[in-house]
């Protein structure tokens, strides 16, 4: 497959695959192609060559249908109405509710807002709306509502962007539930590796538009192939990183 905008490719002649039911964090330096590639697995950019789900190709599935079945959370949500925090939420299952009269939420509607909001930890802020959110909060809210799609598969762009620790590790945590639960795929473009070993060991590395190396971490990574990939001799830097927690 073969990705870009307008003229310009950023994705060149790449393949991959990515099993039902796994986690998978794309790792790799700013501006080598990891949104890009989210983007063109969720059918928002143009692409050449075959993406693949579950054997269709998503060009032969419906644009509602594919969104149903695909959801991407990308680093930058505009805001462009003033929502609560719980009705932002409940905009995740919209999809559901088409074809209901008047598309008025059900209880399974209701309930599985209140289960995204105690996974996030919103349930104090239901009621608040989210231009009054700090930038993590508002991120919680997304990933909550990204959950109420109930989509096959979950496209993660930098989701721990404005989180403290906490809430990182325990986002981490929920996706990795969450993949658990129904055959579902989670795959994320991350920037910390720690925690995106946190989330999965199952790893694919991406330099300058093309897929270098996808596996298991510690059966694809070795310190000269980190350090090519990220120029700095990265195993180093976390383990003299270690060394500042040698406390009480």
């Amino acid at each position: 497959m073969s990705a870009g905008y307008g003229s310009r490719k950023v994705l060149e002649n790449i393949s991959c695959r990515f099993e039902p039911g796994s986690c998978t964090c794309v790792l790799g330096p700013n501006g080598c192609g990891k949104t890009t590639l989210l983007r063109a697995m969720a059918g928002l950019i143009p692409h050449q060559g075959r993406i693949l789900l579950n054997g269709t190709d998503v060009m032969n599935i419906r644009r509602l249908d594919l969104a149903g079945r695909i959801a991407l959370m990308s680093q930058l949500n505009d805001l462009y109405f003033s929502y609560s925090v719980y009705d932002t939420v409940m905009l995740g299952r919209y999809r559901k509710m088409r074809g209901h009269l008047f598309s008025v939420p059900s209880a399974s509607d209701r309930e599985a807002v209140e289960q995204a909001l105690r996974m996030t930890g919103l349930e104090e802020l239901r009621d608040r709306q989210i231009d009054t959110l700090s930038g993590g909060q508002r991120q919680r809210v997304f990933l909550a509502r990204t959950f109420v799609q109930d989509p096959e598969i979950i496209l993660l762009d930098e989701p721990t962007n404005h989180l403290d620790v906490r809430y990182q590790v325990e986002l981490i945590d929920h996706l990795r539930r969450w993949s658990r639960q129904g055959n579902r795929t989670v795959i994320g473009v991350m920037h910390d590796v720690n925690l995106a070993l946190r989330l999965s060991q199952n790893v694919l590395f991406m330099k300058d538009g093309q897929i270098c190396r996808q596996g298991l971490f510690h059966q694809v990574a070795d310190r000269a192939f980190l350090k090519d990939i990220y120029g700095m001799d990265i195993a180093r830097f976390m383990q003299e990183s270690l060394e500042n927690w040698t406390i009480s």
